[in-house]
């Protein structure tokens, strides 16, 4: 089991590295087009979609790599003066909903993919770049965050059992 949950967070952390090197190209983008409109006064037809769509990717992809570090939002004003079993106990309580959001999103997001798939999806502007390709992230991040979440569940099951702080 431990090594089961050593690989999703390995593979959340590789990916969210590798992900990371996304803002390098929305940087390129964003900063072309910046120069083209106001120095040259000609503002490309693409650069608004590109960055919508790296900027897309980059946090869909991230999600399970943020949860493996811990860096979702956590309302900490009581919790972290609490012992660990008892936020463990609590953690127990609220995984509850986030599988209950992030099973959401997998579910409709793979439907929202599926049907863009199979209509070849593209925008609606004069670029008109494939959108289908972006929608296909959407499970995918979904099913990285849910994966991190079951690791961080079951650490949690552990911890709330035991009274010891688990990690990997």
């Amino acid at each position: 089991m431990k090594m089961f949950l050593k690989a999703i967070d390995r593979m959340n952390e590789l990916l969210g590295k590798a992900i990371s090197f996304l803002i390098i190209p929305l940087i390129i983008v964003i900063l072309y087009e910046i120069v083209l409109r106001y120095f040259f006064n000609n503002p490309t037809i693409w650069a608004f979609e590109v960055s919508q769509m790296i900027y897309g990717v980059f946090i869909i992809l991230t999600g399970g790599f943020l949860q493996q570090r811990g860096g979702h939002v956590n309302v900490d004003l009581l919790y972290n003066r609490f012992k660990p079993r008892t936020r463990a106990i609590i953690n127990l309580f609220t995984w509850l909903f986030f599988f209950a959001f992030s099973g959401t999103i997998l579910v409709k997001g793979w439907e929202l993919a599926w049907e863009s798939f199979l209509f070849r999806e593209s925008g609606a502007t004069v670029f008109n770049p494939p959108i289908y390709p972006i929608k296909m992230m959407i499970p995918l991040g979904a099913l990285l965050l849910l994966l991190q979440g079951l690791a961080k569940y079951i650490l949690d099951i552990k911890t709330a059992i035991t009274g010891k702080e688990e990690t990997l």
